[in-house]
């Protein structure tokens, strides 16, 4: 394959993928998830607890196998990684899987081994922003510092896939900022490619071009998260008069009425939809913009 095949073609393809637990009585966690992640964005994925978002980055990193579908990741199977596709990844799960008797500075020279692409500069750049301990044993940092020993071991070989499982959720509010800096700047040269799960929605603001929502184990959404942002949002209508019974909105996500007043968060909005609803009930209608927390909630219930 040619160099610019290669650039061009997606980082992550996943087609109808399948996984359920147990043997005598399966239950399905993933139903047919369908996602394509292009070279050089930073996609978020969120979806509440439970909905199998880290079951889905394991089957992603060949960690789990799949049940049925197909996964490619730089064009191979992720249960048959190669060495130098893995070489190319980085990975912060949301527990730190550290070797609890080495040191900090032991810890990434342990990890520096594995990859030939390692910038040793770099991830003590990072390591001085974070103020970690050099010569602490890992072992007896906090749960945050080792969350920062984990990113930096992520980040320190500059991955061109780095795939992110609750990486703040330890982290204090000045550690994520300082960590969600990096990340842009990992990312900002288009030729590195993030997937960032995280229920902390206000983060994926920050840094997220696209977003994948999970729910029910389906992708339910996938696209630009301006996108996303342009479409869904509330709809605060007034009447004249009490609205009818039977008072609907196409394509809602959830209506609310009150007599002569309404509150409706659509999935859509648009100039026809608007007119429409002006002609058949003569109401004012105002047109309020969501952000994602709420986006994602609308639809979540929806």
């Amino acid at each position: 394959m040619s160099d610019t095949a290669s650039l061009s073609e997606p980082v992550i393809q996943v087609r109808d993928l399948h996984q359920s637990y147990g043997w005598f009585h399966p239950k399905p966690v993933l139903k047919g998830i369908d996602l394509t992640v292009p070279r050089g964005i930073v996609m978020g994925l969120v979806g509440t607890n439970g909905e199998g978002k880290s079951t889905f980055i394991k089957c992603l990193l060949g960690l789990l196998r799949a049940s049925s579908g197909q996964m490619r990741v730089f064009g191979e199977d992720p249960w048959n990684l190669s060495a130098a596709a893995k070489a190319r990844i980085g990975y912060v799960p949301q527990e730190p899987l550290l070797l609890p008797w080495l040191t900090v500075s032991q810890s990434m020279f342990y990890t520096a081994a594995f990859y030939p692409t390692w910038d040793h500069a770099y991830a003590e750049e990072l390591a001085s922003q974070w103020g970690l301990p050099r010569n602490e044993r890992v072992g007896s940092l906090s749960l945050g510092q080792k969350q920062k020993v984990s990113i930096v071991q992520a980040l320190g070989h500059r991955p061109e896939l780095l795939v992110l499982d609750e990486p703040v959720a330890s982290l204090d509010p000045l550690a994520r900022r300082k960590f969600l800096e990096s990340l842009v700047k990992a990312a900002e040269d288009g030729a590195h490619t993030v997937l960032f799960s995280t229920h902390i929605t206000s983060d994926l603001e920050r840094v997220a071009s696209h977003l994948a929502i999970l729910k029910g184990g389906r992708i339910l959404f996938c696209d630009e998260l301006d996108v996303l942002k342009e479409r869904v949002k509330r709809l605060r209508i007034s009447a004249g008069q009490d609205l009818p019974a039977s008072f609907a909105v196409g394509g809602a996500l959830r209506t609310e009425v009150r007599g002569r007043n309404a509150l409706v968060a659509v999935s859509a909005v648009n100039e026809g939809l608007l007119d429409d609803l002006r002609t058949r009930f003569d109401v004012e209608i105002s047109v309020e913009d969501l952000n994602l927390e709420e986006i994602f909630v609308e639809m979540h219930d929806a």
